[in-house]
């Protein structure tokens, strides 16, 4: 079978008009660190600030319907289906588009983050979800997950060798075969390398915490200001690498930087991955996490503003979310709106 680029599909840029967002429901309390009933109304503040812009579907358990019905109200379109864990942006599809109108989607291999959390019945969802939808499905050649790569919908995407390169992931692949996977199943030219995520990170260092496309030729990147912080010196490095890259067009890109707050941690001493980086663009909005630090979440909004001022920012407390090691976008997946057929 031909590889979605040979077909001519592609990835498109998270802000091309969505519709719908995909989630899924909590359903595994240990993973929340003593937060999951905080962190249920948590995703269903940000299911419901989703709605306001766009139709949001949440994939549940048949035997949690009646309490996510209760706690997301009738706004929220509930799909039933066997889940292990509640990170769609992870373990489900990623959608592309053709310039035909056919729309199609790449169902990648997941392995729980390189086997360190159950995902039998997660590795089936894209699969089972795809089926529902009648949609075309092309086989990833190798574990990936969502959050670890973030495309501009013009030819470039951004990972971090820490995660793509990682053992547990793809022992077998180096980085060119991955580049190629990449190439060939997203329809891009560019693959920007970042090095190294957030300190304990159990993803192994997810971009869509480390930095994300605004637009073509303009990424938002997570830095920090305290040469003493444990996240400095990987937040540097990294922010050098764009402030070098050029993407697929050969622009230069414009680097925004929004400061990650202040290190916190849960009980046991694991640090939180505090990133606001870590958003869902919507039609119309972006809904950006806050995280109970009146002065960084302000400076955070107000960087969104500068950059989105056609847009309304939606802040949504996310802290017991994060806990669970993840945060909006995590949670979130979009499903683009098929281009429009005249256009083509």
């Amino acid at each position: 079978m031909e590889t979605p680029t040979q077909q001519g599909f592609f990835m498109p840029a998270e802000w091309h008009p969505h519709q719908a967002c995909w989630m899924a429901w909590p359903c595994n309390p240990p993973v929340f660190n003593g937060q999951f009933e905080t962190a249920q109304r948590e995703y269903a503040a940000v299911a419901q600030a989703i709605a306001r812009f766009e139709p949001v579907i949440m994939l549940v358990r048949p035997e949690d319907e009646a309490e996510a019905r209760a706690l997301c109200g009738t706004g929220i379109e509930l799909k039933l289906m066997p889940l292990d864990d509640s990170w769609f942006r992870d373990n489900g599809p990623t959608f592309l588009l053709h310039p035909d109108g056919r729309c199609a989607a790449v169902d990648w291999e997941f392995n729980g983050w390189g086997e360190d959390y159950a995902y039998s019945r997660d590795r089936l969802v894209a699969r089972q979800l795809l089926a529902d939808l009648s949609m075309t499905r092309f086989v990833g050649p190798q574990v990936l997950e969502g959050g670890s790569f973030h495309v501009d919908g013009e030819g470039t995407v951004m990972v971090t060798r820490q995660c793509l390169l990682n053992p547990n992931r793809n022992p077998g692949l180096g980085q060119e075969s991955i580049e190629a996977n990449l190439k060939s199943y997203l329809n891009v030219q560019k693959v920007i390398w970042l090095d190294q995520g957030l300190k304990d990170d159990p993803t192994d260092g997810h971009v869509d915490m480390l930095a994300c496309f605004l637009a073509p030729g303009i990424v938002m990147a997570l830095v920090s200001r305290d040469p003493a912080d444990e996240n400095y010196a990987a937040l540097a490095a990294n922010l050098a690498t764009l402030r070098k890259s050029r993407d697929a067009k050969g622009r230069a890109l414009t680097v925004i930087e929004v400061e990650q707050p202040p290190a916190r941690y849960m009980a046991e001493g694991t640090r939180l991955g505090l990133s606001y980086i870590n958003f869902y663009r919507a039609n119309g909005a972006v809904v950006i996490p806050q995280f109970g630090d009146p002065d960084y979440d302000a400076r955070a909004r107000a960087v969104f503003e500068a950059q989105f001022p056609h847009l309304e920012v939606v802040g949504v407390p996310s802290l017991a979310i994060l806990h669970g090691g993840g945060n909006i976008h995590c949670i979130t997946q979009q499903q683009p709106q098929p281009l429009n057929k005249e256009r083509s």
